[in-house]
C-alpha cells in the first residue's frame, strides 16, 4: 500500500552492516569513517565489515588493538584469531594484549596467540597458566601452550593439573601434544582425579592405558 509518509532514515548501526556486505568504495570508505566514531559499538561493526571485505589494514589492526574501549579490543582479537597474521607489528600488537588489564581481553589475546601458533609467546602464556588471577585466562593459556606445542610450555601445563577442575581438564588436553616420561607419569596420576569429567578427558584422548 502507498505511504506518503518520508522514508525513515537507516541508523548508523544498520548502515555500517549494510557497507560490510555490499562493499565498493563509497562503502569501504563509511567503513574507515565508522572506526573514530566515538561509539564503541560502531567502531567494533566498522572494523567487521572491513575484515569480512578484506580491506582492513595492518595499520587498522594495530589501532583497534590498543582501543581505549576493552570490548573493541576483544573483538578485534576475536577476528584476527582466525586470520592468517604475517605481519610482525601485528602479531606483536596481539601479544601485548596478554598484558591487558581487562580478563577478558588477556582471554581473547591467549586464544587468539595459540590459534596463530606464536610461538613468541609461549613464555607470557606460561606465567599467565600459572599466575593469572582469573581462571578463565589461566584456562586459555594453557589450552594456548597445548595448541603452540612449544616444550617451553611444557612445566606449565603439568603444573596446570593441580589447578581447578576446568583448568586440570583442559591441561589434559594439552598434554596430549607433549611426550616424556613425565607427562605419562602425570596422566596416570590424572586418572583418579577427583573429578569425573578430568577422568573422562584423558579417557577420550585414548591416554588411560601409560
Amino acid at each position: 500500500m502507498h505511504s506518503d509518509e518520508p522514508t525513515l532514515a537507516e541508523g548508523p548501526d544498520v548502515a555500517l552492516v549494510r557497507a560490510g556486505f555490499t562493499g565498493g568504495d563509497a562503502a569501504v570508505a563509511a567503513l574507515r569513517e565508522g572506526l573514530d566514531d566515538d561509539d564503541p559499538r560502531h567502531r567494533v561493526l566498522a572494523l567487521r565489515g572491513l575484515a569480512r571485505l578484506g580491506v582492513a589494514t595492518d595499520e587498522t589492526w594495530r589501532r583497534l588493538l590498543d582501543d581505549a574501549d576493552a570490548t573493541v579490543r576483544r573483538d578485534a582479537l576475536g577476528l584476527l584469531a582466525y586470520r592468517d597474521v604475517p605481519d610482525e607489528g601485528v602479531r606483536a600488537a596481539i601479544r601485548a594484549r596478554l598484558d591487558d588489564d581487562d580478563a577478558l581481553v588477556v582471554d581473547a589475546a591467549a586464544f587468539a596467540v595459540g590459534e596463530l601458533a606464536d610461538h613468541d609467546a609461549v613464555e607470557r602464556l606460561a606465567d599467565i597458566a600459572a599466575t593469572h588471577d582469573d581462571a578463565r585466562c589461566r584456562e586459555v593459556a594453557v589450552a594456548a601452550l597445548g595448541a603452540i606445542g612449544d616444550e617451553r610450555g611444557r612445566l606449565a601445563v603439568l603444573a596446570a593439573l593441580e589447578d581447578k577442575a576446568p583448568i586440570r581438564r583442559r591441561a589434559i588436553v594439552a598434554l596430549s601434544n607433549f611426550e616424556g616420561p613425565d607427562i605419562d607419569a602425570a596422566l596416570e596420576r590424572a586418572k583418579d582425579d577427583r573429578d569425573w569429567q578430568v577422568r573422562a578427558a584423558l579417557d577420550q584422548l585414548g591416554r588411560d592405558e601409560v
